[in-house]
């Protein structure tokens, strides 16, 4: 942690600022490990606070020894009014992407003659790179979702329904050593699979028709996101052709991640591919996105990314072809950037036949 709040500090010091207030839950939780739903930090060049209300301050005093925790009783809107008046801090700045124009109004209200800077998200730009512990716990937090997809992969049958599966996913998940699961489930059937974001429903899945499983597991506090696409029995041609054209993708995208290269250079090798092969209106979302404690850490692989590559970033690569009412597929894996190249983390067989 203490790396993190000097990298924060640097920032701070850059930006002419005497104080920095955090927000937003999840850059908490990286800067300060505090795993509760109530807090905000200020961090000044020497010291850094945590106010959290009645509810939280002894497991604050437990989890965060670095911070100094302070308990609000009339919110946290006063609490930091008053926090930056006895440190004489003038110029404070704020993530304008997390704080709302309520309480930034509040609190503008509240700390007359300061003044609020808004900052771009700096913190969740240091979280994009991973340091060797934050890349252990992902590892294992891929290892639960290729377990549960080995398992799913073994129990799905015709007549089961979409909701059934999903269930079952996000209860193996758990039984495997998830905290829970990473997002909503998808498990989307037949022309549904057409649906990137298909909620399961009770439609029944049968054979011969694409199975969409998307889902990822939650292991203290950091993700895992994989696509698999399925099919019960023998593809029809046009199936297998799409889904030879949407692996090929990948696996070319997977190939060229390297130290270096920016968001939307990885991008174009999937999605010209798939151009190619006359399916290029049919992939309209970014190639993949970052991932951490956050599901979705920017959108490192788009078509207009110009966020270079880095080694310890972790992203998705996950491609998709989709056509209203016959199907689709999308293939996801998540992939560590090395110094060398990349490394792929979930290892789950890519193969769209189920017997």
């Amino acid at each position: 942690m203490q790396d993190r709040l000097a990298k924060v500090r640097g920032e701070i010091a850059a930006g002419g600022l005497d104080g920095l207030l955090i927000t937003e839950n999840v850059n908490i939780r990286y800067l300060s490990g505090f795993t509760g739903s109530y807090a905000v930090l200020l961090i000044t060049g020497d010291t850094a606070f945590l106010l959290t209300d009645t509810r939280y301050v002894e497991q604050a005093d437990e989890e965060v020894p670095g911070f100094a925790v302070e308990m609000v009783e009339d919110g946290w809107i006063t609490g930091v009014a008053g926090l930056v008046q006895r440190l004489d801090a003038r110029r404070v700045g704020f993530e304008g992407t997390a704080l709302n124009y309520e309480d930034w109004k509040s609190l503008r209200e509240a700390l007359p003659g300061r003044e609020l800077v808004s900052v771009d998200d700096l913190v969740g730009r240091l979280r994009m790179v991973k340091d060797a512990s934050e890349v252990a716990i992902m590892r294992e937090a891929a290892r639960i979702a290729d377990l549960t997809c080995e398992h799913i992969l073994r129990m799905l049958k015709p007549g089961l329904r979409e909701r059934e599966v999903a269930v079952e996913i996000d209860y193996f998940m758990r039984k495997q050593g998830a905290d829970k699961e990473a997002f909503g489930t998808i498990v989307a059937s037949g022309p549904r699979s057409a649906l990137p974001h298909g909620e399961p429903t009770d439609r029944i899945i049968s054979a011969g028709e694409f199975i969409v499983l998307d889902f990822g597991a939650r292991k203290q506090g950091y993700h895992s996101d994989i696509t698999r696409t399925v099919l019960l029995g023998r593809p029809k041609p046009r199936q297998q052709q799409v889904y030879n054209v949407v692996l090929e993708a990948q696996q070319r995208a997977i190939a060229a991640a390297r130290p270096g290269l920016l968001g939307r250079e990885v991008d174009a090798v999937a999605r010209e591919y798939i151009a190619e092969r006359s399916y290029g209106k049919h992939f309209g979302h970014g190639l993949g996105h970052g991932l951490g404690l956050a599901v979705h850490e920017g959108r490192i692989l788009a078509k207009r990314s110009e966020i270079a590559l880095e080694p310890g970033m972790v992203v998705t690569v996950e491609p998709g072809i989709y056509i209203s009412g016959w199907g689709g597929v999308r293939i996801e894996d998540d992939v560590l950037v090395t110094e060398s190249g990349h490394d792929v983390l979930t290892h789950s067989p890519r193969v769209l036949t189920i017997e």
